[in-house]
């Protein structure tokens, strides 16, 4: 389907105002964003569900490269150039945009009622008062596992750590297979796949990153320290040379069969669905006690937001009403499986390994990466000095002690809690 073909269709959408009111003529609506491998997915499938309903709004689909994408679109808002959509990163980003004037309150927007403040926080104000983009997709961390090496070996998905280690020691015993595909080289997976993955569990998702940012609590407390205890006895099972292996290789150990358990999240599910030549499954974060409540991070990715100098921002609230209802959801996230929906209804997985790691939402309680929000605007970085003392505490060169009160140390420097 050719660009014209996508700007008809989307503009066909736009006849029916946030009331249901018939537009004069029709509306065109511009979007910005940085997923340009996007595009085939807002032609073949979304624009025309969208259409269908609103016919009289044409919206034209315009990403631009993702690394330039920041710098693109800030040139585009200062200039009054910019489409009536912004597709939204997580966090700082979006919530600079917003300071500057170049996003609109969605507060009043209708279909903002089917989101959680948990899929919200990625684009709100600091206090919460103001929302500022409709929430579209998370990835949930988790572990994706062989399933055939875990039948070959009479291993039951673990549910808790003593459960989880006791596979990982099966694993090694056998010798067949690597137990865990991930390294160091590369830092940050040390921290995402492994502290963040883990983590909620001992901090408590939601109540310790909102402790942490209000003071309440500190990186040097155990329930901070402790994720990274257990993250040093991963050492013994990465297999050997993983200090210089970087993401792509712990890919390609575990899609050839060569390693038993990936840590990860949900974003590997299409890489990893046309390379792996064996049964896939996944399992959440182990609790630590059987009977303990299960935490898993929900992490928001994607939003999009109001222009709030669009000429057609009644059109486009149309379209973004469109974007917080479940239709969207569902076509969206199997679309892309591996990015789920953040709208409170329910979606039907299509895609098996998505609905596993979606499933977990009805039984975990959902958290953000806790350096995410607020807490690495300083120098030092919160979130980039968390790779790097992650990376060492599996590596064995820092303690979990000494680590944790280096992280502690740096975020005393600049960050001072508001209350």
């Amino acid at each position: 389907m050719t660009r014209v073909t996508l700007t008809a269709l989307l503009l066909g959408t736009s006849i029916l105002g946030t009331a249901g009111m018939a537009f004069a003529q029709d509306t065109t609506l511009t979007i910005e964003s940085w997923r340009n491998d996007d595009l085939p997915i807002w032609q073949e499938k979304l624009i025309p569900a969208f259409e269908a309903k609103n016919p009289g709004i044409k919206v034209v689909f315009s990403p631009s490269a993702p690394t330039e994408y920041n710098a693109a679109l800030n040139a585009k808002l200062d200039a009054g150039s910019a489409g009536d959509l912004i597709t939204c990163r997580p966090f700082d980003a979006s919530l600079e945009l917003f300071n500057k004037g170049h996003l609109a309150s969605l507060n009043d927007l209708a279909g903002m009622e089917n989101f959680s403040d948990v899929a919200k926080s990625a684009w709100q104000t600091d206090d919460g008062a103001t929302t500022f983009c409709v929430p579209m997709a998370s990835v949930i961390h988790g572990f994706i596992y062989n399933k055939d090496a875990f039948d070959q070996l009479g291993i039951a998905v673990p549910t808790t750590e003593a459960e989880f280690f006791a596979a990982l020691d099966k694993i090694k015993e056998d010798g067949t297979y690597i137990p865990m595909a991930m390294g160091t080289k590369d830092l940050w997976e040390a921290a995402t796949m492994g502290y963040q993955n883990i983590g909620p569990t001992y901090w408590k998702g939601e109540e310790g990153r909102l402790a942490l940012i209000k003071g309440e609590q500190k990186l040097t407390d155990p329930q901070w320290v402790e994720p990274f205890a257990t993250l040093a006895k991963w050492k013994d099972y990465l297999g050997d040379g993983f200090e210089a292996q970087s993401y792509p290789d712990s890919q390609n150990l575990f899609t050839l069969g060569r390693a038993a358990i990936y840590p990860s999240g949900s974003w590997e599910i299409s890489v990893f669905n046309p390379q792996a030549q064996f049964k896939m499954g996944a399992f959440a974060p182990p609790v630590r006690n059987a009977g303990d409540a299960c935490y898993i991070s929900d992490h928001n990715d994607i939003g999009i937001g109001l222009n709030a100098k669009s000429a057609n921002a009644d059109a486009a609230k149309t379209f973004l009403t469109w974007v917080a209802s479940p239709e969207f959801a569902s076509i969206y996230a199997n679309a892309l499986p591996g990015f789920f929906s953040l709208n409170s209804a329910p979606v039907q997985m299509e895609d098996p390994l998505a609905q596993e790691f979606v499933s977990w939402r009805e039984k975990c309680k959902p958290t953000i990466r806790s350096t995410y929000q607020i807490l690495s605007r300083g120098t030092p970085n919160l979130e980039n000095e968390t790779w790097v003392k992650s990376a060492n505490v599996i590596n064995g060169t820092e303690t979990p002690e000494a680590a944790a009160a280096e992280l502690q140390k740096g975020l005393d420097s600049w960050y001072k809690p508001a209350n």
